[in-house]
């Protein structure tokens, strides 16, 4: 989900709220078949865009996503193509993209925002293979740990985000896959 954050030097003096700890107790739904998910992430502000990796890959295990293979590309920009290989491979059943596009370089963010929203839902309606994305988009971005510690709360949290949709949604289609072969849909 592209998503225009709001500048952090406008935020009141709250701090934001960090991600709400998943109740050990509270059991998820399991996958009738092992899933295996493909993270792309992009290396453009590592140390803040490694924080949804970190919370998707914690809040994935807790709802029996055991098996994600990271990779890394260059910049957002990189993330459609190395998506749609791999999705191509048939070896992945959802690819989570994750990365921080912001002003500065030989493009304007939201060109490069709009243009990886809109190639990564195109490789997903292609391929078939759910592509989700924590790639953000903010008004502002300023080099100062303020802003750092701003996004690097706010990437954790849209990591464990990430990690529910993911899992709802693949527990979604699996449920309607059977559906569909038990000819009960379609």
């Amino acid at each position: 989900m592209n998503q225009m954050l709001q500048d952090p030097q406008t935020e009141t003096s709250q701090a934001a709220p960090s991600p709400v700890p998943q109740d050990p107790a509270a059991e998820h739904p399991r996958f009738a078949k092992p899933q295996r998910v493909a993270f792309v992430q992009a290396c453009w502000h590592r140390d803040v865009v490694e924080e949804a990796r970190i919370a998707f890959i914690k809040e994935a295990e807790a709802r029996h996503l055991t098996h994600v293979d990271v990779f890394e590309v260059p910049g957002s920009f990189e993330i459609p193509l190395h998506a749609q290989i791999l999705a191509k491979t048939r070896r992945y059943t959802a690819i989570v993209a994750a990365g921080l596009v912001v002003d500065g370089g030989i493009y304007r963010h939201e060109f490069v925002a709009d243009t990886v929203i809109k190639a990564l839902m195109d490789v997903q309606l292609r391929t078939e293979v759910p592509v989700f994305s924590a790639v953000l988009t903010p008004q502002q971005f300023h080099e100062t740990e303020v802003h750092y510690d701003f996004f690097r709360r706010h990437f954790a949290i849209k990591g464990v985000e990430v990690a529910e949709a993911c899992a709802n949604t693949l527990l979604g289609l699996e449920r309607l896959r059977g559906q569909v072969a038990a000819g009960i849909v379609g």
